[in-house]
């Protein structure tokens, strides 16, 4: 964790740094795709978190993207380890990530970049469960902002998207299915995501 934010803004221009340096090294017949997770992901395809601090990500390239990563992050002065793959080390993840992911911009013709949305950024979200982290605030601030585009998420597409990353609903953590389904009895989000960013 570190104290340099990542805004929606910035976080592109240095995914579009890295793909230069990447480039650099690897030249163009090595293409490279990360999928970006977490609050990375929530920057990506919402408003209503302005910053994450670190960029979770699966990086599906050769060796050489770490160095790639750490060139970007010396010279740009962002903490090491700025972009890892910590995450791929907890409950959270699967690698049917890639299946449920979707694109969203490829840089320097050689660095695709995916992210996690909607349903499935929900029950990622809800299998960390992490009350001390922005999961719980997350999860209702993405149920708020698809709403209020009308893009509602129902109940059963939460448990859909359960069932295809973790083989299950009941996969979750007991507390997550509670709070979600406390979440959805509850007719106002815009409310309750203020209370939940509180705690």
């Amino acid at each position: 964790m570190s104290d340099v934010p990542f805004t929606k803004a910035n976080l592109d221009s240095y995914l579009k740094e890295l793909a230069k340096e990447f480039r650099k090294i690897n030249g163009t017949k090595m293409p490279a795709e990360i999928i970006l997770i977490g609050g990375a992901s929530v920057l990506v395809n919402y408003g209503f978190r302005e910053v994450t601090y670190d960029v979770d990500a699966v990086i599906r390239a050769s060796f050489s993207m770490k160095e790639a990563i750490n060139r970007v992050g010396a010279r740009m002065g962002l903490p090491n380890g700025w972009m890892n793959t910590d995450f791929m080390k907890t409950t959270s993840y699967t690698p049917k990530l890639s299946q449920f992911s979707q694109y969203y911009k490829t840089f320097s013709n050689v660095l695709k970049i995916r992210t996690v949305s909607a349903e499935y950024l929900v029950v990622m979200k809800l299998m960390a469960g992490r009350e001390y982290k922005n999961d719980l605030s997350d999860v209702v601030g993405i149920l708020l902002e698809q709403q209020r585009a009308e893009k509602e998420i129902v109940f059963d597409s939460i448990k859909r998207a359960a069932t295809d990353l973790y083989e299950g609903y009941e996969k979750l953590p007991e507390t997550s299915r509670k709070f979600i389904e406390a979440v959805y009895q509850n007719p106002d989000l815009a409310g309750l995501y203020e209370k939940v960013q509180e705690e």
